[in-house]
């Protein structure tokens, strides 16, 4: 195994990580980025205000963006683990 195919696997890895990630990230940003803005213009500052608006929010993609986040670590682990044979010889 060369030091270019490590890299290779790494940089796969990142990307699926990220792809995978991406939905959560970005829903909990915008809650939060709502819920900020509601807080800022009705002078709320209750900490629980933030918190339950993710955690619903980020509840509800799961549920909805779960099985395409699966599908597509599955796909990756069986094309790493189908590859192991050309990285050992």
């Amino acid at each position: 195994m060369t030091p270019g195919m490590v890299m290779e696997i790494g940089r796969q890895a990142i990307e699926v990580t990220l792809l995978i990630a991406a939905p959560m990230l970005l829903t909990a940003l915008i809650v939060g980025l709502i819920v900020s803005i509601f807080q800022a213009a009705t002078q709320l500052n209750e900490s629980t205000l933030q918190f339950v608006p993710k955690l619903v929010a980020m509840f509800v993609v799961l549920l909805l963006a779960g099985p395409w986040m699966l599908q597509y670590l599955i796909d990756y682990i069986q094309r790493l683990f189908g590859s192991i044979p050309q990285l050992i010889g």
